[in-house]
């Protein structure tokens, strides 16, 4: 259990200025340009931009476009491709490498009204992210004066005098794809030279993904349109500084608050006014004078909050918010333009740890131990909603994680992510765009460019330079946002390594901890003096607990494919073969390997050998779970001794893959995600494989008294053999060995195997912590669970809130363990599985004698919805909601 229950508190202060009683109504609306659009391939159009996108220019032969989105985007909604994420219909999809650019060059067009302001008002065309080149017109006009390059740019073109007088307007993009466009032959990256474009490397292809045929060209994402009056407010920036070492609770000593911001008079006068904002109910102002045609950085007076509500990464604390809307008034007491800015006040600072020979990160002064998690896009067609990032979000939360690293072959993730991340307290380290593999670091004979010539890329730094410069501005006001790195296993050339360290984030956002690369020796250092990072692939247990890897690892992980359920979306039926492990190879179909499926070796083997798929898959969950949880338990069982945190590769796909994933692509859980929520737990009660020792971690900033661990096994037969019982305190920060249970596992485990519960509870008998082990024979085998009789579980499901159900399993005394339950929730109506659903636990057991519950939260419309029930001595019940 946690020992916080995390909440979200976000504080809805008071917006009302010092002068609000007198003030007019503000101009500013923003509102997004997100349907009705129409698109058709360039070589199918004859005319030129200006005469397109003039209002009543004839449409017929366009078809509806997808914006944001990408080509492949419209194509799929369209109809006109299969679906890539199934079987291998990816293949079906023309590589634009081998159709030439033109193929994926495309016109889109979108009518929409808005009437010429008048006065002072101003109108703004904003487009976020286009990728990669495009030219843009509106009724008539061209806006740019050459083509606009960069995936990574965000763009805004004052558009007031090119809106027509009766308000019908229509707007003329065309994007052309990177050029190049890359080789997708095989290697990471393809042939590498997509990386001479500032844009998502990974397109061609990697080793957990296939190639992207059109290379995500299109307005991929938003366009809006903003209204202001005469000044407008840019890229506001907020930093808090929170002094000292903080509890998460009590009384705080003050935070102070600096706020500053760019503002752009678009008129032809001189306009006075206040820059000003309401922190808990104290205003703060600034008088300006804006000359004609001038943009003015400008920062307001340090202010200090008293006993601040501090933010905290999950696990340490609560997600405080607070509300901060900042103004330009005019002296005319006119809003001329607004921005709503969510701060989570808190200070981040690192530092290097002598003993671990590697980078601690602080929060608040307090020293935090990084479980984290790799994250690559949400997904690889650029289909990105505020509603998707939530959950994927809030499944890390649900993981006992507290980072993502955004990784560096991909982008800076957009400001939905990290309000996600703000809200859930999950630490971001956020690479720069680059990968060694593509950029250089390594030989590769897969690659177009030599060593040295790779070394170079991108073709355009200033452009580079210029994008991230953009980029920081637009996310740098998230709580969650903890560190800058420039670039995945490399750094980006000397030039812009010194741009971006010396000269961007000291002027755009200095109170981050920015690294070169990311497993730079600045970041960890082996005995030996080096670092890196893996291994990807399945492990012993025992190497978790007892092979030292590198002090603050970046990426390691191991496999993940999801139950039968998850591979039937994306597998046919005549594919799915079991893989066949023998002579250290596993034989696979080829569309496993086409959906980079990562071998499970002899681990299943160790269950019993699978039947088929579906046997395959239930006991692949179990190998996911042990590895997961193992893998956890071993990083934090040398907290602040070996490692100062380890961040796994990875937690999610962009596709359909069948590797590195707590939950697939549709968002169903698997077990590696539960087996995350319990290895991760901030305090919990372990089991240490190598030496049979029983250890409890605290890694909370409170010392904890008066706790009781209870150690148990049960035979297969479900027969209690009680161990100990002991009192235990634990100070915040650190790890203790309870008792050391060799002698009574020889016993009792070697025949058969066993199951190992773990109890910690408080001084008030509530359960603090609850880990239960399945232990293999003697000979490595899981042969008791073979021979384990049918469960005599109860499950009853009752409706406790709107969208929450409480599903209890009930074992009687006497029977056997209930072991390894999936719950899930069931749409009545299709009979399939609801996604996303989030649960409490899951794949749990449950000893004789007693109950457990499993929550499930969801926000999906589902009349009289039903939960299954499966175990592995549990045949699947369906049981109806109360």
């Amino acid at each position: 259990m946690h020992l916080f229950t995390i909440k979200r508190s976000v504080l809805i202060l008071s917006s009302v200025f010092f002068m609000a009683m007198t003030e007019k109504s503000s101009a500013q609306t923003t509102y997004e340009l997100n349907s009705g659009w129409k698109c058709k391939a360039a070589t199918s159009v004859a005319d030129a931009g200006d005469m397109i996108s003039v209002p009543g220019y004839g449409l017929s032969g366009w078809q509806p476009a997808t914006v944001p989105g990408t080509v492949l985007t419209t194509q799929l909604n369209n109809k006109q491709i299969p679906d890539p994420f199934y079987g291998m219909n990816n293949k079906l999809i023309p590589d634009i490498y081998n159709t030439g650019r033109d193929y994926y060059t495309y016109w889109f067009i979108k009518d929409f009204k808005e009437a010429r302001p008048t006065g002072d008002g101003q109108v703004y065309l904003n487009m976020r992210g286009v990728n990669y080149s495009y030219n843009i017109f509106l009724n008539g006009h061209q806006l740019n004066d050459k083509a606009l390059q960069g995936m990574f740019l965000r763009r805004s073109f004052n558009i007031t005098k090119w809106l027509a007088k009766n308000g019908n307007n229509r707007l003329a993009v065309i994007v052309f794809p990177p050029d190049p466009v890359g080789n997708p032959n095989g290697g990471q990256g393809g042939d590498g030279t997509i990386a001479r474009n500032v844009s998502i490397q990974y397109t061609p292809g990697w080793d957990w993904i296939q190639p992207i045929h059109d290379r995500n060209t299109g307005i991929w994402d938003k366009v809006t349109i903003e209204k202001t009056a005469g000044v407008r407010i840019i890229d506001p920036h907020v930093v808090t500084l929170v002094p000292g070492v903080r509890q998460s609770g009590g009384a705080q000593k003050p935070a102070i608050i600096q706020v500053s911001a760019q503002l752009q008079n678009a008129t032809a006068k001189t306009v006075s006014g206040y820059l000003k904002y309401n922190l808990d109910g104290k205003p703060v102002s600034k008088k300006v004078t804006l000359q004609p045609g001038v943009t003015t950085e400008m920062q307001l007076q340090d202010y200090t909050l008293q006993n601040p509500k501090l933010w905290w990464p999950n696990g340490y604390g609560p997600q405080n918010l607070y509300h901060l809307n900042l103004q330009f008034v005019t002296t005319a007491n006119v809003v001329s333009d607004q921005k709503n800015i969510e701060v989570g006040v808190r200070q981040l600072t690192s530092e290097w740890n002598d003993h671990t020979q590697s980078r601690q990160i602080n929060v608040n002064g307090q020293k935090i131990f990084i479980k984290g998690g790799n994250w690559i896009v949400s997904d690889e067609m650029l289909r990105f909603s505020k509603v998707r990032y939530d959950a994927e979000v809030r499944f890390h939360r649900d993981m006992n994680l507290n980072l993502i690293r955004v990784w560096g072959g991909a982008l800076i993730e957009r400001p939905e992510f990290y309000e996600a991340c703000d809200k859930y307290g999950i630490l971001v380290f956020q690479d720069m765009w680059g990968s060694g593999d593509c950029n250089g670091r390594w030989q590769d004979p897969k690659k177009l460019d030599d060593q040295a010539t790779r070394r170079k890329y991108p073709d355009d730094h200033a452009l580079y330079i210029r994008s991230i410069e953009d980029q920081v501005k637009m996310v740098r006001n998230y709580a969650s946002l903890a560190i800058w790195c420039g670039g995945n296993e490399i750094t980006q050339p000397d030039d812009i390594l010194k741009a971006v360290r010396d000269t961007i984030m000291p002027a755009l956002d200095n109170t981050r901890w920015f690294v070169d690369f990311s497993n730079s020796l600045d970041m960890s250092k082996t005995e030996k003096g080096t670092n890196g990072d893996g291994p990807y692939n399945i492990q012993p247990l025992s190497v978790f607990w007892a092979k030292r890897t590198y002090p603050f690892n970046s990426e390691i992980g191991s496999v993940g494919i999801g139950d039968y359920e998850s591979l039937k979306r994306i597998i046919p039926e005549a594919n799915m073969v079991v893989p066949e492990y023998a002579n250290h190879r596993e034989r696979i179909d080829s569309v496993w390997r086409y959906h980079t499926y990562i071998g499970y070796e002899n681990y299943i083997d160790k269950y019993g050998k699978a039947k088929d798929v579906r046997d395959f898959a239930e006991k692949a969950q179990l190998v996911n779970y042990d590895q997961y949880r193992g893998l956890m338990e071993g990083f934090s069982s040398h907290m602040w001794d070996w490692y100062t945190g380890t961040i796994i590769w990875k937690t999610q796909n962009p596709w359909s893959a069948m590797r590195g994933q707590m939950y697939d692509y549709y968002l169903d859980p698997n077990a590696c995600l539960y087996g995350l929520h319990n290895g991760s737990a901030p305090v919990h009660i372990m089991f240490n494989p190598t030496d049979s020792t029983v250890k409890v971690v605290n890694n909370t900033f409170t010392n904890l008294k008066h706790l009781t661990a209870t150690v148990k096994l049960y035979q297969i037969s479900g027969e209690e053999k009680s161990i100990t019982t002991l009192f235990q305190d634990i100070d915040a920060s650190s790890v203790a060995d309870v008792i050391n249970i060799r002698k009574e596992l020889k016993k009792i485990a070697a025949d058969h195997g066993a199951f190992l519960d773990l109890r910690l509870t408080d001084g008030k008998k509530n359960i603090v912590s609850d880990n239960i082990y399945w232990l293999a024979d003697k000979y490595g085998q899981y042969s008791g669970l073979n021979e384990l009789s049918p469960s005599k579980v109860t499950v009853a499901a009752k409706q406790i809130a709107k969208g929450k159900i409480a599903v209890t399993l009930s074992n009687p005394k006497a029977a056997p363990v209930a072991f390894f339950n999936r719950v899930s929730l069931i749409d009545p109506a299709t009979k399939q599985r609801v996604m996303p659903v989030f649960y409490s636990d899951n794949y749990v057991s449950v000893l004789p004698g007693e109950q457990k519950t499993v929550v499930l939260d969801y926000n999906l419309n589902i009349a009289k919805p039903q939960v299954a029930v499966r175990g592995w001595n549990l045949v699947e019940e369906l049981v109806d909601v109360k």
